[in-house]
């Protein structure tokens, strides 16, 4: 028999008739001859409910009490969920991610997935019972609880499906799929048949809110075929997989963007060895992740040293670099958090030159100032003032032709 995880989030269980909704959709898998888990997250805004008070109570919430706090939100979406099922007599048990027993680090707050011990889901569903399971939460060795980050329900859902060999891992959601871009950004963005996991991996990790990075990491890594879809409307979706549609792949697929960014500089420190290390040190061992950098050398001796993290990262991030900036000898730090980040993306750049400076151009003519480049194989990014987001986008996704069809 064939086995499908579901993955539904917030806004597809948002109250209790869309948590009926979810559980026809089951109920029709079921009678097309398909077992069935499901990954639930919190209902929609109970997330944030949960992290206003943590911080009416305490300014700097202690993250392990905080995954504890915010791991209750998927506990009620679960139980909610079992009882719609098992109201349409439909077998259906829950579990959270402790009960499932998905080990994790012990990042809190950002946890990694270690091992899923699926003894008892395949137990239940050796039994013709449906498999409810909390996402976005697990459990270390010691028995804390722990949370994967925001959009971690994703992982969850992935990475079940990889422990049990799933035949393909659904992501509802409130979009009918991957598009070239955000259509609420760009009205003429265009739902895509398909998209590699590269390019997937490339948008989720720029910006792209649809899937999070870590459960694309996953499905690729195990080569899980991942398939998003709408909760609320019929359709084919968007189809994530190894497999590229057609000979000639379009240059660029979509264009991602990262409103959550923020840059710091440290100017006049050394220019010599181990100094990289020593200003990025203390930045990791914060549990504060850097994406772009870039490093300008003077005439004496000097360099200045950017980069740009998260947005929510930023003040944190600011006061460790002022005490670097005295350890180094340092002229001073700056920092930016207006800015965003704008990126292309396509496995078919690859095989052509030019992307680079058609870009450039193409912001250039509508007075876009970039402030900071990265490259990789098949994407670009730029960092520009915050005020140009939106005319970024719009000028990229008509520059390479994007609300065209394939």
């Amino acid at each position: 028999m064939a086995l499908y995880v579901h993955k539904y989030g917030g806004t597809s269980v948002g109250d209790t008739d869309r948590i009926k909704n979810v559980a026809d959709k089951v109920i029709k898998a079921r009678q097309r001859g398909e077992d069935v888990v499901v990954v639930v997250s919190a209902m929609s805004g109970e997330t944030n409910k949960l992290v206003a008070y943590a911080h009416a109570v305490q300014e700097r919430p202690d993250p392990r009490e905080m995954d504890v706090l915010l791991s209750t939100g998927e506990q009620v979406t679960i139980a909610l969920l079992a009882m719609a099922l098992q109201a349409r007599g439909c077998p259906a048990v829950s579990y959270t991610g402790w009960q499932v027993r998905i080990l994790s680090d012990s990042a809190h707050t950002k946890a990694r997935i270690e091992d899923i011990d699926t003894d008892s889901v395949r137990a239940d569903l050796a039994a013709g019972k449906v498999v409810v399971v909390a996402g976005f939460q697990g459990v270390t060795e010691e028995g804390d609880i722990t949370t994967l980050g925001r959009g971690g329900s994703d992982t969850t859902a992935v990475a079940l499906a990889a422990a049990l060999q799933a035949d393909e891992c659904l992501i509802y959601t409130d979009v009918d799929g991957v598009y070239t871009t955000d259509p609420r950004v760009e009205p003429r963005a265009r739902k895509l048949d398909r998209i590699t996991f590269e390019e997937m991996l490339e948008m989720a990790s720029l910006g792209s809110k649809v899937l999070q990075i870590r459960s694309v990491e996953f499905a690729g890594k195990y080569n899980v075929p991942l398939r998003v879809l709408s909760s609320f409307q019929e359709g084919a979706g968007t189809l994530i997989s190894y497999e590229e549609a057609g000979v000639e792949k379009a240059l660029i697929s979509g264009i991602a963007f990262n409103r959550d960014e923020a840059k710091l500089t440290i100017q006049g420190v050394p220019d010599e060895p181990g100094v990289a290390s020593h200003i990025l040190g203390p930045i990791a061992e914060a549990n504060i992740e850097v994406d772009m950098i870039v490093q300008n050398v003077a005439e004496d001796k000097t360099t200045d040293f950017t980069f740009t993290v998260n947005r929510g990262d930023y003040k944190k991030a600011l006061q460790i670099m002022a005490n670097t900036c005295q350890e180094l000898g340092g002229r001073k730090v700056s920092g930016d958090d207006k800015i965003v980040k704008v990126s292309i993306v396509g496995v078919g750049m690859r095989s052509h030159a030019g992307i680079a400076s058609k870009m450039f151009q193409a912001l250039a003519k509508e007075g876009v100032n970039i402030r900071m480049i990265s490259t990789s194989e098949i994407k670009i990014s730029v960092v520009v003032d915050e005020k140009y987001l939106e005319l970024a986008v719009r000028t990229l996704h008509e520059a390479f032709g994007l609300e065209q069809a394939a």
